[in-house]
């Protein structure tokens, strides 16, 4: 499944790796791997295989789930389709409360004790799905656990999620893609180990010479 998903998001372009001219970050880090899971939206067949595929591992992992969260914004989408597919109520968490009306954070009818899963899109760092976690933490929720479409698998995000006594289920990861790449010609397979080069220590950009 993590290559059939990593082929997936090779195939729309929702994954583009270009070592040779790498993409910079905010932070200013060089990477040569962007991330766009929005356009599984906009693609039906991809679509149909992720959002099953997100049902499913919280159908395996979370049997006990009772509502699905999406992060803001870009897990919306992927939790309202996942939800539906498994017939569970969803919701979302705002990045930050409304400044009008009642003030929400939290959009959808939660009771404190829900057992919650979060449905984020990318897991690179962990920062902004910790925040979703806490948020539905503080609001009385019991958070099960992430599930997410794709994680570069980064140190720190995996130190940080551990540190917050959240587990995430990713379905692909960047070892999956450069496998998939490299057998299909996304990349040349000397790119390999550079680029899982770069996932172990991101501010070295030694994997670029």
């Amino acid at each position: 499944m993590e290559k059939k998903i990593a082929g997936q998001l090779l195939g729309i372009k929702a994954v583009f790796l270009r070592p040779e001219e790498p993409f910079t970050w905010a932070s200013g880090i060089k990477s040569p791997i962007y991330c766009d899971n929005r356009l599984i939206l906009s693609a039906p067949e991809a679509r149909t295989v992720v959002e099953q595929a997100i049902a499913d591992k919280v159908k395996e992992k979370y049997p006990e789930a009772e509502m699905l969260m999406g992060t803001s914004t870009a897990g919306i989408a992927h939790a309202a389709i996942a939800a539906s597919i498994l017939g569970l109520p969803m919701g979302y968490v705002r990045g930050e409360a409304k400044t009008h009306g009642r003030n929400n954070r939290i959009e959808g009818r939660m009771e404190p004790g829900t057992k919650v899963v979060v449905i984020e899109d990318l897991i690179s760092t962990g920062g902004s799905a910790i925040e979703v976690v806490e948020a539905l933490r503080e609001a009385g929720a019991e958070v099960l656990g992430i599930v997410s479409i794709f994680t570069y698998g980064m140190k720190k995000g995996l130190q940080r999620l551990a540190e917050a006594g959240v587990e995430n289920f990713s379905l692909s990861n960047l070892d999956a893609l450069v496998e998939v790449a490299a057998a299909q010609g996304y990349i040349a397979p000397e790119w390999k180990e550079r680029i899982l080069r770069f996932r172990d220590n991101p501010s070295d950009e030694s994997w670029i010479r």
